[in-house]
């Protein structure tokens, strides 16, 4: 805790020194999972980068302190040694807790537990002025929703308590094969009325063709049954495993996957983006290629890659939810204007339980007459070569969420007009938020997620790529490639690593 602190009165002196000069500032956390970069620049920037330990894993209350920058798997490493684990998992390894806390992260959890940032207790917070505080669910409360899907506008979040549970060996999942979205839309809902069910999300590979992984924590599998394993480099991608086996299957197939081979089973390939590299650079797609290659099919490689190749700028990369009554429809929609598949659906439990949570941007959570679930779409692959057309369909997707009440995550580029994006987002109680916390001189959320065709610009100026080869296949993505492997070995899934503390719990002592 002492280095903690001492860590944290650094960040607060000098937001102190930019607040008297209402100086907004930047700040570099060290890496990104997100689709904007992470830059260190010495003139306005906060380093939060060493704020990335466990502090503490409380088994009797089954809580973890937790620093922002810690990944998920330096997260899971720590609570699984005290059979714990976060009710909420992000799917990539390198995802922060503080970004999941900051940008409304999700995953098959949460249909039961919410957002991530449901499932934090406390944070402590340096508001830009410098004070540090805390914030709770019941103390400060629109500060703690405030800073929750706040981006870091609100202030710097440096320490979060997280939610967990008794952990188990193995995921018991189930495959449902469906033959059309309208089968695996209802066969989501009745999985979600199952008690059991703790995971939930489903792949869509045609309009024909889609499979539901509903799952359960259990302690041993069957006599006879194998653990399916996915995080080897020899083992299959999931999303290939699924579709290849349920497709074949006349009833539901069931697996029994390691707890940490679910939790993580779409970083190889990242879901199946990293597909789209095997036909850009002109490689065949097959085991061989998988295997040889497997380093850099991992999610933190490719990020790296797609940061400094920007190759992320001509994709299409959404995740959006709508309500389930719409769902049928906005899926023949998407499917008629953008023809890409798989897509990724994951029920998300949204509604807020308390009018406590009726801050921040996302103020309307707390409305008892919200839905209570809606049906997030992952939509992601390559859009046009077309740059005016790439924003087109972009800008489309927005405002097809938008007519159908539905909500975008913004991790992801957002093309909306400021008076589009305002008409989403509740401006009015993100507002009052940053009045009171001051924090109104900080750019905005919108500020931070539109997309900026000068940063644009000058990334691609700024590159020692030559000028003639920048938007040129596949030097482009060679580029990325190369300074991914400059990266060294923490681009190559290594870990940073985290100290620990496990506090026994009475029975224990």
């Amino acid at each position: 805790m002492d280095a903690h602190n001492n860590a944290v009165a650094s960040i607060s002196k000098r937001l102190q020194k930019f607040y008297l000069q209402r100086q907004p500032f930047r700040v570099y956390h060290g890496s990104t999972n997100s689709t904007r970069t992470s830059e260190k620049n010495s003139d306005n920037t906060v380093d939060t980068s060493r704020l990335n330990h466990v502090l503490g894993v409380d088994k009797a209350t089954k809580t973890a302190l937790v620093e922002p920058n810690v990944s998920m798997d330096s997260l899971l490493d720590a609570t699984r040694s005290a059979g714990l684990v976060p009710l909420v998992v992000m799917e990539f390894p390198g995802i922060t807790v503080g970004g999941g806390f900051s940008g409304s992260a999700g995953e098959s959890s949460s249909w039961r537990h919410g957002p991530f940032d449901s499932t934090i207790n406390w944070i402590e917070i340096v508001l830009p002025n410098g004070e540090v505080v805390c914030a709770s669910k019941s103390e400060k409360s629109d500060l703690f929703w405030g800073a929750a899907s706040g981006f870091g506008t609100v202030g710097i979040v440096t320490l979060l308590e997280v939610q967990l549970r008794d952990a188990k060996g193995f995921v018991e999942l189930t495959h449902y094969h469906t033959a059309s979205f309208s089968d695996v839309r209802k066969k989501i809902q009745d999985e979600l009325a199952n008690p059991a069910v703790e995971f939930l999300d489903a792949i869509v590979f045609s309009p024909k063709s889609a499979v539901v992984c509903s799952g359960r924590l259990v302690n041993t599998i069957p006599i006879g049954s194998k653990p399916r394993r996915y995080l080897r480099r020899q083992d299959p991608w999931f999303y290939l495993d699924v579709q290849k086996r349920a497709e074949l299957a006349k009833k539901p197939v069931v697996d029994y996957v390691p707890l940490i081979d679910y939790l993580f089973r779409w970083d190889r390939g990242g879901f199946w983006v990293a597909r789209h590299a095997y036909k850009y650079f002109f490689t065949p797609f097959n085991r061989i290629t998988r295997y040889l290659l497997d380093n850099y099919m991992h999610a933190r490689v490719m990020y790296h890659a797609l940061h400094k190749s920007r190759l992320s700028d001509t994709y299409i990369i959404q995740d959006v939810g709508v309500p389930f009554d719409d769902a049928d429809g906005f899926f023949n929609w998407v499917d008629q204007t953008f023809n890409i598949y798989p897509i990724w659906l994951c029920p998300l439990r949204l509604r807020r339980d308390t009018p406590d949570a009726a801050h921040g941007l996302h103020a309307n959570f707390a409305d008892p007459n919200y839905p209570e679930f809606m049906l997030n779409f992952g939509i992601w692959g390559p859009g046009p070569t077309d740059y005016q057309k790439l924003v087109h369909l972009n800008r489309a997707i927005e405002q097809k969420v938008h007519e159908l009440g539905g909500n975008k995550t913004l991790y992801a580029q957002a093309y909306y007009t400021e008076e589009e994006f305002w008409k989403s987002y509740d401006r009015p109680a993100y507002d009052d938020v940053r009045e009171k916390y001051h924090a109104s001189h900080l750019p905005s959320v919108y500020d931070k997620v539109k997309v900026d065709e000068d940063a644009k610009r000058k990334a691609m100026e700024g590159s020692r790529m030559p000028v003639v080869l920048r938007n040129v296949r596949p030097f482009q993505g060679l580029y990325g490639v190369y300074k991914a492997w400059r990266g060294g070995d923490y681009i190559l899934q290594t870990k940073k690593t985290s100290a620990l503390t496990v506090k026994p719990s009475k029975r224990d002592s």
